[in-house]
């Protein structure tokens, strides 16, 4: 059985993200449908270099830190990140994301997110957007 969160908590949370700001109410539960809630404590890495990508995250409270081979940025409440794997085919990951504080998101697997994208091609479209703006910084040398 769903969890309290799904009184709307879980669509709130994902409201939260820009990516999902122009879902109407429905389309919001159902997405939070598709997702599953995880409490992650400090410390815990949940993304490893290498490791097989399964889904993405959507932070809906907490900070990580996401380690690439360039940099280190901090994500926080409405951010996102595991979308590259998504995308692709046996995608690897290629950053180390670990917890900063405990962390609660919701995170969403390729076969959800792939009904989630033939649902809503515009929610895609954004996430597509946002990926390969994400791949462009990570591999472009700045300036």
């Amino acid at each position: 059985a769903p969890g309290p969160l799904m009184d709307g908590g879980r669509a709130e949370a994902l409201r939260r993200i820009s990516l999902f700001s122009e879902l109407d109410a429905g389309d919001l539960e159902r997405v939070g449908e598709a997702t599953t809630e995880l409490e992650v404590p400090a410390g815990q890495v949940l993304v490893q270099p290498g490791m097989k990508g399964t889904g993405m995250f959507f932070i809906s409270e907490g900070t990580v830190v996401v380690e690439t081979r360039r940099d280190r940025i901090e994500l926080g409440p409405g951010e996102f990140f595991g979308e590259l794997a998504l995308m692709t085919e046996d995608a690897t990951r290629t950053a180390r994301v670990r917890a900063k504080t405990p962390l609660k998101c919701l995170a969403l697997d390729r076969k959800d997110f792939r009904e989630l994208v033939s649902t809503h091609p515009d929610v895609a479209a954004s996430l597509l957007e946002a990926a390969l703006n994400r791949l462009a910084e990570n591999s472009s040398p700045r300036g």
